[in-house]
Formats: structure tokens, sequence, C-alpha cells
């Protein structure tokens, strides 16, 4: 129910690979975080890399500031199933030797590298590893020169920026690419991505950098990359947080559901409770958010805590739950179905939702694709 698409016309752009993900073109926006861990801790680093494809990651990054991180990589690469981005700064031996270990795409700035055989000898090594390259702007590290040309970071500083290292790669032949433009503040972040969008055709990776705290950097990374995403920019997201990398996942796809691009497991849509509620809708959704997280197949779950908003919402979601005492409603799919105990709500609906979940990997398991 509810599943028209999104009213957005996305910016065309080349279509790369990583690993077996695609980004851009007609590929879904991927959503991506980095890992936190010591990278030498492999174990560590592995959990946390499972935890965040438990929460759908797409992709994952992790740092290799050193030849031992990389050694590290290695291995994990060995363990995890999802497309490994390899965080390199400046050191092109390091950015060889992790291409070498396995690494899907290596986030290194040409510009940064050194002399020009260095910058060749990278993407050499790309070309034969056949793995992209992520370039990466940010507002606080722009060169020097840019930084007494403009005085302050600007969306045109930064564009700037990033044509320096595209130039660099265009000129060695090497297309296969995506660039990011990030900023703390969020008008900042808005202007640089809409300039370099005019300006390329490559994909783009949208984010916030060093958004804050969990909370405000939610709020901060749902404001900016909402306003790309409903102009048709991005290609791929990460949501810098100071928080678990699994929560970053989540933003993500919370924020893509919120534009009905992408879906993820359960869309909660619930009151902000008032005097007429019929329960306790915070508790519920509270307990409901914990126990539905493993819920990867999309649906709409509205649960309203009275009879005056809850049948428009429950008829335009897959389970709806409209509250009374002592029985609430249900709505399956649009229709009255039946009432529920409202003292057992959490798990009467955790029952619906995984039922629901059962029936539509099955539907999904048998559908069959014909090829004209």
């Amino acid at each position: 129910m509810s599943t028209s698409s999104a009213p957005i016309n996305r910016r065309l752009t080349k279509k790369i690979y990583v690993g077996d993900v695609a980004i851009g073109g007609d590929a879904p926006i991927s959503v991506q975080s980095m890992t936190n861990t010591d990278t030498c801790d492999v174990a560590a680093t592995v959990a946390q890399i499972e935890r965040c494809v438990e929460a759908g990651a797409d992709l994952m990054r992790v740092s290799t500031p050193t030849m031992d991180t990389v050694k590290a990589f290695g291995e994990i690469r060995k363990r995890v199933s999802v497309p490994l981005i390899a965080d390199v700064h400046f050191d092109h031996k390091i950015a060889l030797a992790v291409a070498e270990a396995g690494a899907d795409c290596l986030r290194i700035n040409p510009g940064n590298i050194g002399s020009d055989a260095k910058v060749r000898e990278v993407v050499a090594c790309a070309k034969h590893y056949n793995i992209p390259i992520r370039i990466g702007v940010n507002a606080g590290s722009l060169e020097k020169d840019i930084q007494r040309k403009y005085k302050e970071p600007t969306g045109e500083a930064m564009l700037e920026s990033a044509m320096r290292h595209i130039d660099i790669l265009e000129r060695l032949n090497f297309d296969q690419y995506k660039v990011s433009v990030k900023a703390s503040n969020v008008f900042l972040t808005l202007d640089a991505y809409r300039l370099i969008s005019a300006q390329i055709d490559n994909p783009l990776h949208l984010g916030v950098t060093e958004a804050g705290v969990y909370r405000t950097g939610a709020v901060k990374s749902a404001i900016a990359l909402g306003g790309l995403l409903l102009d048709g920019i991005g290609d791929t997201i990460r949501i810098s947080l100071a928080a678990e990398p699994e929560e970053e996942i989540k933003i993500g796809f919370d924020i893509l559901k919120s534009l009905n691009i992408r879906s993820n497991g359960v869309n909660f849509i619930a009151c902000p409770s008032c005097s007429r509620q019929e329960f306790d809708v915070i508790k519920v959704m509270t307990a409901l958010e914990s126990r539905l997280e493993d819920i990867r197949e999309p649906m709409n779950l509205s649960v309203i805590g009275c009879k005056v908003n809850g049948p428009g919402e429950a008829k335009e979601s897959d389970i709806g739950i409209v509250g009374a005492a002592p029985k609430s409603l249900v709505y399956r799919m649009g229709e009255k179905s039946h009432l529920i105990d409202t003292n057992n709500l959490v798990d009467e609906i955790e029952g619906m939702v995984r039922a629901h979940a059962e029936d539509l990997a099955k539907k999904r398991e048998n559908e069959i694709i014909r090829v004209k």
C-alpha cells in the first residue's frame, strides 16, 4: 500500500561498479557507512561490518592508514561479502597494496598522491584491478591556494578543488570515479553538490561531513541530503554521525523511505500521541521498532492511538491499527480485517508484521521474470 513511486526525476549519471554494486545510472541509491574500529582488530571490524550489513548496508568503507592495516584489510576482505572501499590518504604505496589486497574501490584524491608518476601508478593499478576511485573533497581541508583565493569555504571553492582531481583522472583516460563534496554546513553542502552536478555526469556520493551526534547529525543530514535527493542529485549516501555505523545505515534508509525512493524494512507511521489516545502509543512504538529491526521486506505499518485519524492512515498502509479500548481495529491492505486486544498490541502487531513479511518474501521468490 502507498508504494507510489517518488515524484523525483533522478539526474542521469554514468554507471560504475563497486564490487557487484552498481552506482549511478538506473541503479538504486546505495547506502554505506564506515567502520570505526581499529582496522588491525580484524574480528571486531568484521563483526561491525556484519552488523551494518544486517541493517542493510550496500557498501562499507574501511580506513587503511598503514601497511599493517592493509594486511588486516586483506583478511577482512576474505571474511565479508559486502564490497569494501579502502580509505587511503596521501601514500600511493598503500593504495597499490590495498588494491592488491582486494579493495573494491579506492577513496583517494589523486591531487594528494604526489608526483605524476605516483598518480599514474595508482590509476594504472585501479585499471588493472577494474576498481573505481572516489574523489572526496572536504570543506575543512581544501588546498591552501584555494583557501587563499576564496578566503573561506564556498561551493565554488569546493567545485574548483574537485575539478582539479577530476582533471587529473580524465587526463589519464580514467572515468571510473565518483565524487563527494562534503561540508558540515547544510547550505554549503547543498551549494557544492548542486554546482558539481551541473559540471559532471559521474556518480555523486552524498554526505554531510562531521554532522554531529545522533539527533542533530540525523536532522542536518536529512535536510541536506533530502534537498539534494528531491533535486534528483545523488547516487550513494553516507550519514556521518558520532554514533555506531549501523545507526548511520538506518538513518540513511529512513531518509530514502521518507522520499519513497527506496525501502528497507518497516516504514513506521504513528501519531505523536495526545489525550485522545486509547493506549500508550510511545511505549508500543518503541517496543515495535526494537522488535522489528530485523525485518527487511518493505511495508508500511500505521499505529494510531484513536479513531479520529486512524482509519485514514490505516487505509493507506499494509497493516494499520486504529486504537480503541478494549479492542483495536486492524486494517489489512486498506480493508477492515479484525479486532485485537488493545492490551496486547505489541505481540499482536509483531505477529502480523512477521507473517506479512513472510508472504512478501514468498511472493518475491515466486516471481517469474520473462524476457521478451
